[in-house]
């Protein structure tokens, strides 16, 4: 299956085939997610995991909170302890050779500065840099927004926010546009990390289009909108690049395939009772097709 991927700069349009790797055989990567439980199912800890197991990878994790939630509503958050984060954090890195870690909802300046300190140098590193859910409750304490920049973004490979975040993040108003999503990730690209991708599955155009920003310049990355909003397609879409940087794509092609992944995962979606979304990267798998 081929997808084409607009190169923005110098609007050449590149067909690239997403070259997803074998499952079978004695070898298969390890990955590392560092976010919240979703008691749902559908973000989270278990999203994540879902993916890693859908693109072949072995999932490990380290759970730095827990929720009491379902696709509508957030009815309690318990954050751990950051020992208990550190303690997670090196069980894991004692019994697993990690190829890429991913971080979603760190919750606490406390814990993302214990993340910061037990995360291993020279391993790729996406983050999502989860702030709130979809209902308003906040993920990331306001005073640990800078603290996750100044500790974390330098070493991130990829940083994935959405246009809210990003918004919060380059320090500029609401993101409406294209270009709206150009200048905040060139402002976000500048805090340090290797590259950007800012998800702009919320703006209201005909595709859902995210855009990739690294030093060399800027992919537009067009996918299908479906009628209805998706639980937890963020933490699918970032947990789906730390598993192609795990198998040892690039962060451009890992980007392209992350984006490919999503239409299958999103057209799939599970329905839970009320008629609410959650994203099912199991169903929507490309390695099975």
């Amino acid at each position: 299956m081929e997808k084409l991927i607009e190169g923005v700069q110098g609007r050449e349009v590149i067909p690239r085939p997403i070259p997803y790797l074998s499952m079978t055989g004695p070898f298969k990567p390890c990955a590392c997610t560092i976010a919240g439980s979703d008691s749902g199912g559908g973000a989270g800890i278990q999203a994540d995991l879902r993916t890693f197991a859908a693109l072949g990878i072995w999932g490990t994790s380290v759970v730095t909170a827990v929720t009491a939630q379902n696709p509508v509503e957030i009815r309690g958050i318990w954050k751990l302890p950051p020992e208990a984060v550190a303690a997670q954090m090196r069980a894991v890195g004692a019994g697993f050779q990690v190829r890429a870690f991913k971080t979603g909802m760190l919750g606490t300046r406390e814990i993302v500065h214990t993340v910061a300190e037990e995360l291993p140098h020279r391993i790729p590193l996406i983050v999502d840099p989860v702030m709130a859910a979809t209902s308003g409750d906040r993920l990331l304490e306001e005073d640990a927004v800078r603290l996750l920049v100044d500790e974390i973004f330098p070493r991130a490979t990829v940083v994935t926010p959405n246009v809210a975040e990003a918004a919060i993040l380059a320090g500029t108003g609401s993101i409406t546009t294209l270009q709206g999503m150009r200048e905040a990730a060139m402002q976000i690209l500048d805090l340090g990390p290797g590259s950007v991708v800012v998800k702009g599955g919320d703006l209201p155009s005909g595709d859902a289009t995210d855009l990739y920003l690294d030093r060399s310049g800027e992919l537009v990355l067009t996918g299908n909108r479906y009628p209805y909003p998706v639980h937890g397609s963020g933490c699918v879409f970032s947990a789906a690049l730390a598993a192609l940087l795990a198998r040892g794509m690039s962060a451009r092609t890992a980007a392209g395939g992350a984006k490919e992944f999503m239409d299958g995962t999103l057209g799939r979606a599970y329905e839970s009772l009320g008629g609410w979304f959650s994203a099912d990267p199991v169903e929507g798998s490309l390695v099975h097709k």
